[in-house]
């Protein structure tokens, strides 16, 4: 099964989430790839994704590239152009042809606008993928995640599971007890609670 992995922010982890995945995912011997669509200010997370994947060629791995960090609907306004959706999805449909499982990591949050009328959100439904959520651990993270299930939920789309991300090597009480709550407060299990450089995942939630 693929994968559309998002973020309740930008900055939370989720080329690194997504590059545990695909390793774990691919050392069990599943043909699994990352996708990055559009990628803002430089390509390094769709270099590390492309590593990941056995070496694929990046402008398989991301077709869109804007020069500028910023939303990639503001990106392209800043250099003339637009992003044409039909580009992400056919992208994401050529690798899905020729391997077992693609995920597909979004740009920022669950409604950053990619182009006029068309946000993240907009592609996560056309790609009609269940979604895994990435939150940095830290106090607000219960907020943000709520928002954004509720958020994919209201695109009738499935949400997964939900990974914390520790961005801190010292836990605070906020940290310890978002893993403990979570799950109850949502609905949706609790894949990971990956701790600060943590380096290897199990690939069993993500078959």
């Amino acid at each position: 099964m693929s994968f559309f992995i998002t973020g309740t922010d930008t900055g939370v982890g989720k080329t690194y989430v997504t590059r545990l995945i695909l390793e774990a995912l691919r050392n069990e011997g599943v043909d699994a790839v990352g996708y990055k669509p559009i990628a803002c200010g430089d390509r390094d997370d769709a270099v590390i994704l492309a590593q990941a994947s056995g070496g694929l060629e990046l402008d398989e791995v991301n077709p869109v590239f804007l020069n500028t960090a910023v939303a990639p609907y503001v990106g392209a306004l800043l250099e003339n152009r637009v992003v044409d959706p039909a580009e992400c999805i056919a992208g994401f449909h050529q690798l899905a042809a020729k391997h077992a499982r693609v995920l597909v990591e979004g740009a920022g949050g669950w409604e950053v606008p990619l182009a006029p009328n068309y946000r993240v959100s907009d592609l996560a439904a056309d790609l009609n993928l269940p979604v895994i959520v990435v939150a940095a651990n830290r106090l607000g993270a219960l907020n943000h995640l709520l928002l954004t299930i509720q958020a994919i939920r209201a695109r009738g789309l499935v949400c997964a599971g939900i990974i914390l991300n520790q961005l801190e090597d010292e836990m605070d009480t906020a940290m310890i007890t978002n893993k403990g709550i979570i799950e109850d407060l949502s609905g949706i299990p609790l894949l990971d609670h990956l701790i600060h450089g943590q380096d290897f995942l199990d690939a069993g939630p993500y078959r």
